[in-house]
């Protein structure tokens, strides 16, 4: 299924899209869906069953509208934790002059930085004046996992979306540690829609890129992941409880603005757009703060 967040007068609400039309799931369920995806997820295969049931008999009434005229939020609007992961695929190592880490590189993006799609990035041009785009494909928990093993990590995917990790090179260098530029209110920008593992067998092997005003400046596949989906949900899961809406956003291929000659950096009235296959594109427009 794919699967929404959208913007009802009441808040945020549970919806999946279905051929175009955004459908409100606790309605067509009347009732027994909670509208939350994290409480979603939380339910599992008996929650997705009760979603496919619920959208085959909805009725006229549950029906939002065309996608394009309601207003998406990210998938999970506000996840209990966002964990990023520095230099997982081989050809951005081998763009930066990077050895290939021997094990997942992680960083911390506050959940305060999470917005949707259509939202805007925006940034103090007195803080920051490198600002850069990364394409990513973001994995969310669909279970509470602890201690779990590589073998069974699948079994705690609730999905996948995608993510721009936005970052503040500046910041990130000048800090020598990378939290405070990844994390700047609205850089991580995550959608259209989550996709349930069901549509998604292989997240290994997706197109990915990323387009600044329509050119394309990253352009790969996840195949070139260095850690996959299994063993980053083991190694933070070691490390530390992952809850149901936690995102696992998995590295960036090459063509960031940084790495370039020259380098390109995001300005005021940009547009860019993550594209990960299976999964759609997400768009945001940049904004200097005056």
């Amino acid at each position: 299924m794919k699967l929404v967040t959208y913007l009802a007068s009441t808040g945020p609400r549970l919806g999946a899209l279905v051929d175009g039309q955004v459908v409100d799931l606790p309605q067509a369920a009347q009732g027994d869906l909670p509208a939350a995806m994290a409480e979603f997820l939380a339910l599992g295969e008996e929650g997705l069953g009760a979603a496919r049931r619920a959208v085959e008999s909805a009725p006229a009434s549950a029906v939002v509208g065309p996608v394009e005229g309601v207003k998406l939020l990210a998938p999970v609007p506000a996840p209990s934790k966002v964990i990023a992961v520095g230099l997982n695929y081989r050809d951005h190592c081998d763009e930066v002059g990077m050895a290939y880490p021997k094990s997942p590189v992680l960083f911390a993006k506050f959940p305060s930085a999470v917005i949707g799609p259509g939202d805007e990035i925006r940034w103090d041009p007195a803080l920051t004046r490198q600002v850069d785009y990364e394409a990513e494909l973001a994995v969310v928990i669909g279970r509470r996992a602890r201690r779990v093993s590589v073998e069974e990590a699948m079994a705690y995917v609730g999905g996948y979306t995608a993510c721009n990790d936005v970052s503040a090179r500046d910041l990130q260098f000048a800090d020598q540690q990378w939290v405070r530029g990844k994390s700047l209110d609205t850089f991580c920008p995550l959608g259209p829609v989550l996709v349930t593992p069901d549509e998604i067998p292989d997240p290994h092997n997706l197109a990915i890129k990323c387009e600044l005003n329509g050119v394309v400046m990253q352009d790969s596949r996840t195949s070139e992941l260095l850690f996959g989906v299994p063993e980053l949900v083991a190694f933070c899961s070691r490390a530390f409880t992952l809850l149901p809406g936690d995102v696992i956003v998995t590295g960036t291929p090459p063509g960031v603005g940084m790495a370039r000659s020259p380098q390109v950096f995001l300005k005021h009235g940009d547009t860019v757009t993550v594209e990960v296959e299976g999964i759609g594109r997400l768009t945001n427009r940049c904004v200097e703060e005056q």
